[in-house]
């Protein structure tokens, strides 16, 4: 299993890019660009929220996995930071509001759910781990 951990911090995002783009599989290729929107959204939000202004650290995966009779591209962002469930706790927008109407930012968790076939959540043995499905382009 291939994982890169980083310090969270937000000057990380270039190297968990370039592990990603060097773990994509041919066959996910018209998907990237959605894995590294919900790699961007997940991690901005554990290095600036999750420890509290302290240090840090986060591990991503990112691996094809057979789920359920189907390819899918499997990517899990792991902190250690305080619990927190951003498909749950996270407020869902509200999408009826013009651009202009609509606060800046909170569309993060609603595009990670847009772009993956799959997400979950838990916290185990201390650790928040946020994994995701990307189904493989037919």
């Amino acid at each position: 299993m291939a994982a890169l951990t980083v310090p969270a911090r937000i000057e990380e995002l270039d190297t968990v890019n370039k592990f990603l783009e060097s773990r994509i599989p041919p066959e996910f290729r018209d998907i990237a660009s959605h894995v590294r929107l919900a790699a961007e959204e997940l991690l901005v939000n554990v290095f600036s929220y999750a420890y509290d202004g302290g240090s840090g650290e986060a591990r991503v995966e990112c691996r094809p996995e057979r789920l359920d009779g189907r390819d899918y591209l499997y990517f899990s962002v792991t902190d250690w930071g305080r619990p927190f469930d951003p498909f749950d706790e996270a407020p869902s927008p509200d999408l009826a509001l013009s651009a202009d109407q609509r606060p800046i930012g909170g569309l993060g968790v609603h595009l990670v759910k847009s772009v993956s076939a799959r997400h979950e959540y838990r916290h185990q043995n201390g650790a928040n781990i946020v994994e995701l499905y990307f189904a493989k382009p037919e």
